[in-house]
């Protein structure tokens, strides 16, 4: 690469002149013309957790209480003695 090394201390200040001004004219030529403001729509609200969860119950109704928390009953060891013997419940 020639075009960097062995130079003198001006012949740098000028490659790095000429550097600075290619920039500065394809800053120039990439700014885009300044249009008049459209006016735009707003954009749409973003849905939400509570939305996004009644659309997928509606799509997949068998599914609706899949994830619900279940009641689960701690039984001491009498009680679950006298379920077993009965087959019944409290």
């Amino acid at each position: 690469m020639p075009i960097l090394f062995n130079k003198t201390l001006a012949e740098c200040r000028l490659l790095g002149a000429r550097g600075g001004r290619a920039r500065a004219r394809n800053l120039r030529l990439r700014k885009v013309p300044a249009s008049p403001a459209q006016p735009t729509a707003p954009l749409p609200r973003p849905e939400n957790v509570h939305q996004a969860n009644l659309l997928l119950d509606h799509q997949f109704p068998w599914l609706v209480a899949a994830f619900a928390p279940r009641r689960t009953v701690l039984l001491n060891a009498t009680e679950a003695v006298f379920l077993q013997k009965t087959g019944g419940t409290r």
